[in-house]
């Protein structure tokens, strides 16, 4: 079961902080309304984690939907494009 608390709670936070744990946030509201999670530090890198694997999985996505689309290149030409860009 969730723990939703109001924000003025965090005058005493440390009863806050005591009901987080990996998988239990806390969900603080301001004026009746969800407004803040407080999550444990290795749920927020597991976050920020799967975040990056998300985007990455889209540019991923990109690359093949043009290649389908325009036509691959070779690793040829690719090596030569990098050079010509960071060496130039």
């Amino acid at each position: 079961m969730p723990s939703i608390k109001p924000v003025s709670d965090l005058r005493n936070y440390g009863e806050v902080l005591r009901d987080v744990a990996i998988g239990q946030p806390v969900f603080l509201t301001k004026n009746g309304h969800g407004r803040y999670a407080v999550i444990d530090i290795e749920e927020y890198r597991e976050y920020e984690k799967m975040k990056a694997m998300h985007w990455l999985l889209g540019e991923l996505d990109k690359g093949r939907v043009s290649g389908e689309q325009d036509g691959w290149l070779d690793s040829d030409e690719v090596f030569r494009d990098l050079e010509a860009r960071y060496h130039g």
